[in-house]
């Protein structure tokens, strides 16, 4: 709706985990390069854990934009499936023919996992949510991970959650599990000193020109709103930009966040 007013390409706070707009503080920095080292030095299990709407997915999606057509991925975005279930979605996911049987989706995987290593490519499973993941199927994570050969793991598993992953990983049950885990990173919220950078990252990638902007006062008020949290910042600034319309200014303001902030609260 304000996107003509302030010469925008499309809506800069959008909170779908699109890789173009994701913004290298030195701590998702840390969280890609991570990712980056896993996946290519075939190191297994890696865990990324962050609070609700810290930027995991976004970080995910744009380690495998870097890594392009030397992996072959499949990302499951539910993880409360049963062990069966899941393995028959990640087949799935990988494009591969679902026998009805347990062993013939373990022996169509393992089949495309050697295919794919002996052409030198590389394979990233990507369990997202994965707090929520039945014990007993991260047991079954466990054993797909037995998939290698003498020098490599065939598939390197993400398991990408909130910080209840950690706490999930560290009970008994999970002790095998949580030994295979051979990289971890964490993405904290966003400092008060990296939410103007990242608030005005997303303005010039939607094409804003440089008059459209947040004053230093708004993006003080979104810090201490949002908690640095990247999807609380983009629902307050989305309607403050909305508030900045509807008020003919062009350069976001104190008073602007603050009614967002109102509407936001009445919807809640």
């Amino acid at each position: 709706m304000y996107l003509r007013f302030f010469q925008l390409r499309e809506a800069p706070f959008s909170i779908t985990p699109d890789p173009r707009y994701l913004y290298f503080t030195s701590m998702h920095r840390a969280a890609f390069d991570h990712l980056v080292y896993g996946v290519t030095s075939r190191r297994g299990f890696i865990e990324l854990t962050g609070e609700v709407g810290c930027g995991k997915t976004t970080v995910c999606r744009a380690v495998l934009e870097k890594l392009g057509g030397s992996v072959r991925s499949a990302l499951i975005l539910n993880p409360c499936l049963s062990g069966s279930q899941l393995l028959r979605a990640i087949v799935a996911d990988f494009g591969l023919n679902v026998p009805n049987d347990r062993l013939g989706q373990l022996e169509a995987l393992n089949a495309f996992l050697l295919k794919q290593a002996a052409s030198g490519g590389n394979v990233v499973l990507i369990i997202d949510e994965a707090q929520d993941l039945p014990t007993r199927t991260m047991e079954e994570l466990r054993l797909l991970s037995n998939l290698e050969t003498a020098q490599n793991k065939l598939i390197q598993i993400v398991l990408a959650g909130q910080p209840e992953l950690k706490q999930r990983l560290d009970t008994p049950e999970l002790r095998q599990l949580r030994q295979r885990i051979t990289v971890r990173t964490h993405i904290p919220p966003l400092s008060v000193s990296d939410i103007a950078g990242y608030i005005d990252h997303r303005l010039r990638t939607a094409g804003a020109p440089q008059d459209v902007r947040f004053d230093a006062a708004a993006s003080n008020h979104v810090a201490a709103y949002s908690g640095g949290v990247p999807r609380m910042i983009n629902a307050v600034c989305d309607y403050a930009m909305m508030a900045g319309y509807t008020m003919n200014l062009r350069a976001i303001t104190a008073a602007c966040v603050a009614r967002a902030i109102l509407q936001l609260e009445e919807g809640l």
